[in-house]
């Protein structure tokens, strides 16, 4: 893939450029439809989040700073994140499932003045609000009018009632920080990933020429807010375009062929095991008639392929990436993709090798590491925040080391082949063992446990597996753990399995041997869905 004349010169790969130029060329288009209420135009999204961004200024906030959002998806989310990048700051999206230390964490972390969080979800800031550091102001958005009780010194009140500020907008640089994002890897808490705006522009133009978007299709986005793939190659990239973006925060697989309808959805993105429950819905005649024409699949699952977009009518384009290097390989749109392919090295703008345990690269058909190398400035990760010694382990040799394992064929097309370590990958969502591991230890009578993911019915999708010992002559109750757990984690990283050993195995340097969790399998564990209990319904009570 030639970098197109359209691309523009890179002084202006920034997001308020994108926005202010959208705005000015397609005022009164749809742009924006949040949950299916009624489309919001470029010229509402433009001015909504100008008025944001002068309320924000009116807390101090300014370019250089980073501003916290904890928000299920909503126009007020979406208003505050442009407003922050529209004042040279960078929004810092949380998870809205984060609760307990997890949480504690993700404010900590960045260091922000500013906490800006969705009413409903107060109650989680409440709870360990006394252990935030840096914050100065807490800002509530969505819900009533009503007055919030001052139960903290940052006194939190309503973002819509702080006087806006006039402002002078800065032009922010390609180079400077638009948003960071956090991930998680294989061992320690999760990592927030420092993003330019020159990378977010690259992650957006990716999604136009990968998809052929233009300013006639309208994208369906199922994927979240507070990660790359919704922000970046939907809603930037509809913005880039001038194309319409609807976002919702469910996933249904039986209900997705008529909202792609309902929607005239022409372009749409998912996750290989969303890709395998749509497929798993009934067929009817008359499935091939509908408006989709491309998806972004990662991956395209190799066994039902071929058939889902005969079935669809769809091309499904395969991708590889992750947070710290955008997508580094793309299949064409048009011409070969083998299914189970990544696609091939956008070599215009990333150098991939893969190599060896001594960082040697391997020849083609071996599987080695897949590092990353950019080649214009800018354009993948500055680095970890607040996190040096993390960004250091991970650029080695002058190379991104990402912990997949890939190979290449003769052709050059990449395959993923697995995980190098212990991260784990459940529906969508790549998860750090470490806080799963923290929240146990905090069950009485815990003494030591370990966190695996196991693709336990073999649908590319893991399940997870935790492992715990219990304290000299103590017992553990499965399902009074998976009750505490519930508690302290999001639903995502609740175990479906837990297995009571009298000791993990361990090295002779004494570290915990995952690899032989993951091969004992399940068999002998308790199982949380053979129990009858669901994470739903235990967070009723």
């Amino acid at each position: 893939m030639a970098i197109p004349a359209d691309w523009g010169p890179m002084s202006e790969w920034t997001l308020p450029r994108v926005l202010r130029s959208a705005s000015a060329r397609h005022r009164e288009r749809d742009f924006i439809q949040v949950e299916r209420r009624p489309w919001l135009s470029y010229r509402q999204v433009l001015e909504s989040s100008e008025l944001a961004a002068g309320r924000l200024a009116g807390l101090g906030v300014e370019r250089g700073d980073r501003v916290l959002i904890l928000s299920r998806l909503s126009e007020e989310l979406i208003f505050t994140w442009f407003g922050t990048n529209l004042l040279g700051a960078a929004d810092v999206s949380l998870n809205p499932a984060l609760r307990g230390q997890a949480l504690v964490h993700a404010v900590n972390l960045p260091q922000c003045a500013v906490l800006v969080v969705q009413d409903e979800l107060l109650a989680e800031v409440r709870q360990v609000e006394e252990q935030f550091s840096h914050l100065e102001h807490i800002v509530v958005i969505g819900g009533s009018d009503a007055t919030i009780e001052p139960w903290t010194t940052r006194h939190p009140h309503r973002l819509d009632l702080v006087e806006p500020v006039d402002v002078s907008w800065p032009e922010p640089s390609p180079s400077e920080t638009a948003s960071i994002i956090y991930t998680s890897g294989t061992t320690g808490p999760a990592k927030g990933v420092v993003n330019s705006h020159a990378q977010v522009y690259v992650n957006a133009r990716q999604s136009i020429e990968g998809l052929r978007m233009t300013a006639d299709d309208t994208f369906y986005c199922f994927h979240p807010l507070f990660h790359m793939a919704a922000k970046f190659y939907a809603v930037l990239a509809a913005a880039v375009v001038g194309a319409r973006v609807s976002l919702v925060t469910s996933f249904d697989p039986g209900r997705w062929l008529a909202q792609v309808r309902q929607l005239s959805a022409t372009v749409s993105m998912a996750h290989g095991p969303m890709i395998e429950m749509i497929h798993a819905e009934r067929r009817h005649p008359d499935d091939d008639d509908n408006p989709l024409r491309a998806l972004i699949a990662a991956p395209l699952p190799r066994g039902i392929g071929a058939d889902f977009e005969r079935r669809f009518d769809v091309r499904a384009i395969e991708t590889w990436g992750m947070t710290e290097v955008t997508c580094p390989t793309w299949q064409p749109y048009d011409g070969p993709r083998p299914i189970g392919s990544s696609g091939k090295v956008i070599e215009e703008l990333f150098d991939v090798t893969l190599v060896n345990e001594a960082g040697i690269p391997v020849a083609p058909g071996e599987t080695g590491e897949i590092t990353v190398r950019p080649r214009l400035p800018w354009i993948i990760m500055q680095g970890y925040y607040g996190m040096p010694d993390a960004t250091v382990d991970a650029w080695r040799d002058l190379r991104f080391h990402t912990g997949d394992a890939g190979r290449f064929d003769a052709e050059g097309h990449l395959y993923f082949v697995d995980r190098v370590a212990d991260r784990i990958r459940r529906k969508a969502e790549n998860i750090s063992s470490y806080d799963i591991e923290i929240a146990a230890a905090g069950y009485p009578g815990v003494a030591e446990c370990a966190a695996v993911g196991i693709d336990a019915e073999q649908l590319g999708d893991d399940e997870i597996k935790l492992t715990v010992v219990p304290v000299d002559g103590g017992v553990i109750d499965p399902a009074g753990l998976l009750r505490h757990l519930v508690g302290e984690l999001p639903h995502h990283m609740v175990p479906r399995y837990i297995e009571v050993t009298g000791a993990l195995p361990r090295s002779v340097t004494n570290k915990i041997q995952k690899a032989m969790l993951r091969r004992s399998g399940v068999e002998g564990c308790w199982d949380r869905r053979e129990a009858g209990l669901s994470v739903r319904d235990l967070r009723q009570y």
